[in-house]
């Protein structure tokens, strides 16, 4: 499990990302670099990482479910994913 504050910087990482997501933009339409590199350096949306919402591990992140490997696997055994069931042939 990852750890309070990794989680929480990603959250803040979040907000700053969708705060200055505009002003990115018409920064880059108009092609100003130097006021692109005067913005804070979290702001860029490439430096945020998916991570599981229930454990906040960074690897291993199933996209369409927002969760990690290993959670995944547990609640679709416990049947807690709505049309998720285990294959068997």
């Amino acid at each position: 499990m990852a750890r309070e504050a990794i989680k929480a910087r990603e959250l803040k990482r979040e907000k700053m990302i969708a705060k200055y997501a505009d002003r990115r933009k018409a920064l880059k339409e108009a092609g100003d670099l130097i006021g692109l590199q005067k913005l804070p350096r979290s702001s860029s949306p490439v430096r945020l990482r998916n991570r599981c919402k229930l454990t906040g591990k960074p690897r291993g992140y199933i996209r369409i479910f927002g969760i990690c490997r290993n959670q995944f696997r547990e609640l679709a055994s416990n049947g807690k994913i709505p049309g998720v069931t285990k294959a068997s042939w």
